[in-house]
Formats: structure tokens, C-alpha cells, sequence
């Protein structure tokens, strides 16, 4: 008996441990098939967080060939990040309802699509609106992605594929500026957006054999369509009334009511969300102290980060007079560092904690910030300070990015963990477009002539921003100093 019983215990915890679905007949072992989900989910939120950036560089040459201004054309980026940023919540609770798998297939099909009307555009208008259903269906795929890859880990490793799956979002975000320019010289900017076909294409294939379907038995419902749409229009609001603002006047009725309308109906999306049935967000969710700073320092650096992502893609095309493949080539060397240490930092943060990884982060960029306002001028000069610069602000991203990712679910539980991650990713695009509005009303607001002299003003803008979300991260420890 005594030397019998202990290996049934012994027998039993490894799978109870290990949540990930039994393997069918013709399948791969469960390391195998975890890494290939992971790589499938990972490889997905790389598309549609590629599509956040890379019309960058190709801003310039959207606006000749369709005759509008940067202002209307900001709409291309911000329709693409607000839809993005107000279905992602819902998306993850559609996801649970309806099946998981279901959704990111249907996501990345739609996505496609979409991606193909886009390429497709006829002009502005038409292209604006096919981003905005882009970023719908993009919605789908991220939190769908995530609750697919979770349950192929263990839970002592699921940092580690979270990590993995948020660092992929940051680099592709990082290199959409060059990747746009690649496509743009080669080939014409429409396959900015081509390019997405045959990748979800490809993706679908791969999923419908490797993923399995899962739900959540007690989801209900769909998520309040109202506050959905509050989401979705109170940061449209405030961004046409920060870009509109300087050619219309600050003080003219139109500006002045897109202010207050988004003032008025936060406190109302508010308290849609604390008694409607199925809230759009769950207020509950930041009731975690970390959840909450982490969202805060998320919202600040991503609006710092694609501000002045754009305006460095714009300041070497038209003040140095770059060509986009060599504004392009002049801006890879930041996103290559992000790419060699997004997932280092994910791992150092997962030993060290996530909040000095985070300042440290944040400082970098800002410091790099700091030094193109100082430093740049209208004379090109790449090799001995745009590059040196760059090279910082790229470790400042790779250090913030993909550890916010991780750091704002970590201390949520299993069950919550998708959810969170929607709502991190959510604010994440709320930020970007927040970045784009304020830059392009700061150009907005200085002649050609003075083109310089805004984007020095630009860069100080966002080093403040990059300063506040470091100093969002360390709230809880100051307090306990003081």
C-alpha cells in the first residue's frame, strides 16, 4: 500500500496543471501545437497593429494622389484607431459568446477584405471609411487571439506567451513606417494595404487546422451597443475638435462644441457602463490599482509614440526632403531596436517587476525626444545625430511597449486576462490617436516657413507625454515615500 499510493497523486497534477485541450488523432504533441497557436496569434496581432503605422510614410503621397490635406488625410489613421480602440472591448466578450475561433477567423476575413477596398480607393472618402471597417474587424482578431493562445500554456508560462504576443504588436507598430516606405517605392502605396490579403489568408488556412473552438458557457448577450458607440465617439470628437481647431479657429461654435460634447458625454458613457446589463467597458476591471496606472501610462506614452512616429516619418520627407524609401531606410534603425529587445524586456520586467522597466522606458524616450528638438535641424544630419538619437528612442520603445502589454494584466486574474488585454490594447489606439490629433494641430498651426520651428514643438510635446507615463507607473511608490 505505502508504496503504491503516493503515484497515482503524482500521476494526476500534470494535467490539471496544463489547460491545454487534449490532441486529436493527426495532431502535434502539446508543446508543438502550443508554440504553432502562439505563432499563429502572434503573427496576427503583427497585421493588424502593422496597419496602425505603416500608412505613415505614405502619408505624403496619399495626399498628392488623392489632392486633400493632412487634416482630412489624418482621418485615414485616427478612422483606423478609433473603430479599432471602440471594438476591441465588446469584441472579446463576442469572442466568448460566440466562439473564439469563430471570431478570429471571421476577423481576419473581414479584415482582408477590407484591407482590399482600401487598396482599392477610389478616393478619400472611400479610403476613410474602408479604414474604419478595417479597424472593426481588426478588433476581432486581437482578443480572439489572445484567449486562443492562453489556454496552450501553463499558468507558470503564460507571461511569457503574453509577452511574445505583445512584443509582436510593438515591433510591427515600429516598423510599419519602413515597411510602408518598402511598398510605397516598389511597388505603389495601395499595397500598403494589399499586402494584408494573402498574410490573413494564410493565417486562415493555418487556423482552421490547428486551432480549436472554446467558449464561455455563462456569456450572454452582447456587450451595450450604446456604450459602444460612446466609446467610439467621444475620442472622435475630441480629435476633430484638436485638429480642426487651428485652421477653424479655437473659438469658433464647431470646435468649442466638439469639446464640450466630449466632456459632457464622458460622464455619461460613465455611467452607462456601471448599470448597464452588459457594460461596452467594465468599470469593475479598475478597481486593480496596477490595472488602472498601467492603462493611464499606456494611454500617455502610445500618444507620444505615434505622434511622433508620424511626425518623424513627415520631418524627413519634407523639411530634410528625403525620399520616402530614404526617409524610410533613415528611420529603420529604431525600430530594429525595438524588434532585438521587446521580449529581453518582457522577461527582465517578468524578474525585476514591470515598473522599473516601464520608467526606465519612458526616460529613454523622452530623453530621445528632448535631443531631436535640441539637435535637428533644416541641414540633413543622419549619421552623426538623427541615427545616434534614434537608436535611444528605440530602446525607450522596446523597454515600454511590449512590458505595458504584460504589465497591465498581470496582476488580474486567468479568467479576466483577455478582457484586460482588449481593454489595455483599447487604450493603446485611444492614445494613437490622440498622438496623431495633436500633431497634426501642432502643423497646423505654423506656415510652411515654420516648419522646423513646429516640429521642435512637436518633440517637446511628446517628451512631456513620454515624462507623465513614467510618472503614471511610480504613483503607488511615491505615495508610500511620502
Amino acid at each position: 500500500m505505502t508504496t503504491q499510493e503516493p503515484a497515482p497523486p503524482r500521476a494526476r497534477p500534470a494535467p490539471a496543471a496544463d489547460p491545454s485541450p487534449p490532441a486529436r488523432p493527426g495532431e502535434p504533441a502539446a508543446g508543438k501545437r502550443a508554440a504553432r497557436v502562439l505563432a499563429l496569434g502572434s503573427l496576427s496581432v503583427f497585421v493588424v497593429f502593422l496597419d496602425t503605422t505603416v500608412v505613415n510614410v505614405a502619408f505624403e503621397t496619399i495626399s498628392r494622389s488623392f489632392g486633400t490635406t493632412a487634416g482630412h488625410l489624418s482621418w485615414v489613421l485616427n478612422a483606423y484607431n478609433l473603430v479599432f480602440a471602440a471594438v476591441l472591448i465588446p469584441a472579446g466578450r463576442l469572442a466568448d459568446r460566440y466562439g473564439r475561433k469563430r471570431l478570429f477567423l471571421a476577423g481576419l476575413g473581414g479584415f482582408a477584405v477590407f484591407s482590399a477596398l482600401c487598396g482599392a480607393a477610389p478616393d478619400a472618402g472611400v479610403l476613410t471609411a474602408a479604414r474604419a471597417l478595417q479597424g472593426a474587424f481588426a478588433a476581432l482578431v486581437v482578443p480572439s487571439s489572445l484567449a486562443l493562445v492562453l489556454p496552450e500554456f501553463p499558468a507558470a508560462r503564460r507571461h511569457v506567451a503574453i509577452g511574445t504576443w505583445g512584443a509582436m504588436g510593438a515591433a510591427a507598430a515600429a516598423l510599419g513606417p519602413t515597411l510602408g516606405a518598402l511598398l510605397t517605392e516598389y511597388a505603389s502605396w495601395r499595397w500598403v494595404f494589399l499586402i494584408n490579403v494573402p498574410i490573413c489568408a494564410l493565417i486562415i488556412f493555418f487556423g482552421r487546422r490547428v486551432l480549436h473552438e472554446s467558449r464561455e458557457p455563462r456569456s450572454a448577450g452582447i456587450p451595450d451597443p450604446a456604450g459602444t458607440l460612446l466609446m467610439a465617439a467621444i475620442p472622435a470628437l475630441l480629435s476633430f475638435a484638436i485638429i480642426e481647431g487651428p485652421s477653424w479657429g479655437w473659438s469658433t461654435p464647431w470646435v468649442v462644441s466638439g469639446f464640450a460634447a466630449a466632456a459632457g458625454l464622458l460622464p455619461v458613457f460613465l455611467w452607462r457602463s456601471a448599470t448597464a446589463a452588459r457594460p461596452a467597458m467594465d468599470l469593475a476591471l479598475f478597481k486593480v490599482r496596477q490595472f488602472r496606472l498601467v492603462n493611464a501610462a499606456t494611454l500617455l506614452f502610445a500618444a507620444a509614440f505615434y505622434g511622433m512616429l508620424l511626425s518623424n516619418t513627415l520631418f524627413l520627407q519634407t523639411v530634410w526632403h528625403y525620399s520616402v524609401l530614404r526617409a524610410a531606410l533613415g528611420a529603420t534603425p529604431a525600430p530594429l531596436v525595438v524588434v532585438a529587445i521587446a521580449r529581453p524586456a518582457s522577461k527582465l520586467a517578468a524578474r525585476i517587476g514591470h515598473r522599473p522597466v516601464l520608467l526606465a522606458g519612458a526616460l529613454a524616450w523622452a530623453a530621445g525626444a528632448v535631443l531631436f528638438a535640441l539637435f535637428i535641424g533644416r541641414s540633413p544630419d543622419w549619421a552623426s545625430r538623427w541615427l545616434t538619437i534614434s537608436l535611444l528612442t528605440g530602446a525607450g520603445i522596446g523597454l515600454t511597449l511590449p512590458v505595458q502589454s504584460g504589465a497591465a494584466v498581470a496582476s488580474l486574474l486567468p479568467a479576466r486576462l483577455a478582457l484586460g488585454s482588449a481593454v489595455a490594447s483599447s487604450f493603446r489606439q485611444l492614445g494613437a490617436v490622440l498622438g496623431v490629433s495633436i500633431f497634426v494641430a501642432i502643423l497646423a498651426t505654423s506656415a510652411p516657413a515654420q516648419a522646423l520651428t513646429a516640429y521642435h514643438r512637436a518633440w517637446w510635446v511628446f517628451a512631456a507625454l513620454s515624462v507623465a507615463s513614467g510618472a503614471a507607473v511610480i504613483v503607488p511608490r511615491l505615495r508610500r515615500i511620502t
